[in-house]
């Protein structure tokens, strides 16, 4: 490929990218701050290394006081493990969120 084809090519690459930034709707931010929160309630409690090693139970996270938005997830019983990148998604997620956590205004 000669050098005039590789700039014409990576010329509309970032035209074709602009457009699809441009043209893609408006996400809320996630919900940084629910997560951050979420991880200080894991280490106040003393279970962060464990939590961000093995998951967290449904039932321990019922534990420390987090309940189900509209009933368990279909599938889902106390003893469901939630894996850490999950549940930090989960806190990220704001009013979308699987679960309420009580830390999260």
């Amino acid at each position: 490929m000669s050098t005039r084809t590789r700039i014409a090519a990576a010329t509309f690459v970032a035209a074709a990218g602009a457009s699809v930034v441009v043209a893609a709707p408006a996400q809320a931010a996630p919900d940084t701050a629910c997560m951050r929160a979420g991880i200080a309630t894991l280490k106040a409690v003393g279970l962060h290394s464990a939590v961000a090693k093995d998951g967290i139970t449904v039932g321990t996270a019922v534990s420390v006081g987090v309940t189900a938005r509209n009933g368990l997830p279909e599938g889902f019983t106390l003893d469901t493990v939630i894996p850490y990148s999950t549940l930090l998604a989960d806190h990220r997620a704001g009013d979308s969120s699987a679960f309420v956590y009580p830390w999260c205004g």
